[in-house]
């Protein structure tokens, strides 16, 4: 009976009214009946006391004429037969009985349509008689034992016979119809009462019925840990209405608060709210791919464009969040031009570094759709113009947005710091400087996107659709070792003159690691990919003494 949830049964309101009103009918008709059947068996017990008395009168006047007769026929048995036969026509029951007993106990006569019995054996009535002799003239009430039945009715002793005379009734069978008709009244009560619990159940489940809908829609809440509305369709103008409409009210809010809350937090963190109750400041390591973007010439563009900024940040985070978002990533920071997202962290079972690697494109494609609306706008304006004045040249400069995307990943800390006052969610690591610094190269490589080798390995071992070319080894300020970076191109986009362009490059690049930078520079003298025209300028420089094939930055 009920539902359920989170190991306790709810059970239907209308299941506990109807239940509680059927128990109320039952005890109610029930104890109406059982006072209204003892009180008629006391007005039935003072009727039969009045016949009994009558009876008993009847039966000690011819008991007392016929010991007369006795007295002068000396036949005892012609006696005894005629008290019997007189007073057997005034029994009506199978177990009533018009006796006499002698004060030792044993039977002087007896009339009855049972069986005869030895004597009086309940010592205690018989005795309660005797006593009643003295105290009331020998007559009264009496309610004893016989034969292992009980009986009521009335006695009086008879000094002729020196006998006690008693009219009785066997209490069961004497009580025997009331019962009957205690049995038939509470079949008629149950039956009624199953036919008014029926209606009750169609009444109170349609006046309900809201209710259980009400309730459904909850439990249904419930068990998908989504806030939702109950539905009101067809609702009637009362209370449970009222209830339902206030609970709506009440979870707009929360989902417009809700919303504003997932707006500022990353969405692991809001789902965490939502299903715990709470966010504490805690974290773990975990294996995350980290994607950091940034726009070229930002200050450029803030000089250019002063507040009008704003509107174009928001136009091209708009488009590049839902990219990182639809990939199943979180935005973990936005810093003014630069965004920071992580993928790891939702279990979606999919490769979190081919995930990044398809935001980062994502974001790329946003960039390169505002290039192009911001082209043909240009276009017409040239058309219908002429030309453009330095001022929207200026200004077209600034608004055709470019933007550098670096990805690392491997072990760093992600979770909640600072107090319980303000806290925020973070990730910490090498990596996730890496991923900044990764950007940074792609100004000087040329390139949109760079990778780590980390991101590479990853992303082959799940058979994504990217060819990832070695750029170069670097060391970035701050750090001892080299690291091999990777452009990741789509495989789809690797035509036979790309993978000329390609081999070209790969093949000065080998060059260039083993230090015989001349000739690396005729090999790269006829490639045109955008990385080799700050190789050229290396180049032109001088070889370091100590080259290991590693290029040491000097700046972040």
């Amino acid at each position: 009976m009920g539902t359920k949830i989170a190991g306790v049964r709810v059970v239907p309101i209308a299941t506990k009214i109807i239940a509680l009103f059927a128990v109320f009918i039952l005890v109610s008709n029930f104890s109406s009946n059982f006072i209204n059947l003892t009180l008629n068996r006391g007005e039935l017990l003072k009727l039969a006391n009045r016949l009994l008395v009558k009876d008993l009168k009847e039966l000690y006047g011819q008991a007392s004429n016929q010991y007369d007769i006795f007295e002068y026929s000396k036949n005892l048995p012609e006696a005894i037969l005629a008290i019997e036969s007189a007073a057997i026509r005034e029994l009506t029951g199978s177990r009533s009985f018009s006796g006499a007993f002698r004060p030792d106990g044993s039977l002087l006569f007896w009339a009855s349509h049972d069986q005869r019995p030895d004597g009086f054996d309940d010592s205690a009535a018989l005795q309660s008689m005797i006593t009643n002799i003295d105290e009331e003239g020998g007559e009264g009430r009496i309610r004893f034992k016989l034969m292992d039945r009980s009986y009521f009715g009335m006695f009086k002793f008879n000094q002729k016979w020196d006998a006690f005379l008693i009219r009785a009734e066997e209490e069961s069978e004497f009580y025997a119809d009331t019962q009957a008709i205690f049995l038939r009244v509470s079949i008629l009560i149950a039956g009624i009462t199953l036919i008014c619990l029926i209606i009750g159940i169609i009444l109170i489940n349609r006046i309900l019925r809201f209710m259980t809908r009400f309730a459904a829609d909850l439990m249904k809440m419930q068990n998908d840990q989504k806030l939702d509305f109950v539905n009101l369709e067809g609702a009637p103008n009362d209370d449970v209405t009222y209830l339902g409409a206030s609970f709506n009210a009440l979870s707009s809010t929360i989902n417009n608060l809700l919303v504003i809350f997932r707006r500022f937090v990353t969405k692991d963190i809001a789902q965490r709210a939502y299903s715990d109750r709470s966010v504490l400041l805690d974290g773990t390591t975990k294996e995350l791919t980290i994607l950091f973007s940034d726009i070229k010439g930002f200050t450029y563009m803030t000089e250019t464009l002063g507040n009008d900024i704003i509107d174009l940040l928001n136009l091209h985070y708009d488009r590049a969040i839902r990219h990182i978002h639809d990939k199943e990533g979180i935005v973990g920071s936005i810093i003014g031009d630069a965004l920071l997202a992580v993928f790891g962290t939702m279990k979606t079972g999919g490769n979190k570094s081919v995930e990044a690697l398809d935001a980062a494109f994502g974001i790329q494609k946003v960039a390169a759709e505002l290039r192009a609306a911001l082209k043909a706008k240009t276009d017409t304006i040239i058309e219908e113009h002429g030309k453009l004045s330095p001022m929207e040249q200026r200004a077209l400069k600034a608004i055709l947005v470019e933007v550098g995307v670096g990805l690392d990943g491997g072990e760093v800390f992600y979770g909640n710091i600072g107090s319980y006052e303000r806290m925020t969610n973070t990730v910490i690591g090498d990596n996730v400087n890496s991923a900044s610094r990764l950007e940074g190269l792609t100004r000087i490589y040329r390139v949109p996107i760079i990778c780590s080798e980390f991101v590479r390995d990853e992303a082959l071992r799940a058979g994504a659709p990217y060819r990832f070319v070695e750029l170069d080894k670097v060391q970035v300020k701050g750090k001892l070792e080299g690291k091999k970076i990777y452009w990741p191109v789509p495989a789809s986009q690797i035509d036979a003159e790309m993978e000329e362009q390609i081999a070209c490059f790969e093949h000065g690049l080998a060059l260039y690691y083993k230090g015989d930078w001349k000739k690396a520079g005729t090999v790269w003298a006829d490639c045109r990919l955008p990385m080799v025209e700050d190789f050229q300028l290396r180049l032109d420089g001088v070889k370091p003494d100590d080259w290991n094939g590693i290029w040491a930055m000097k700046t972040k």
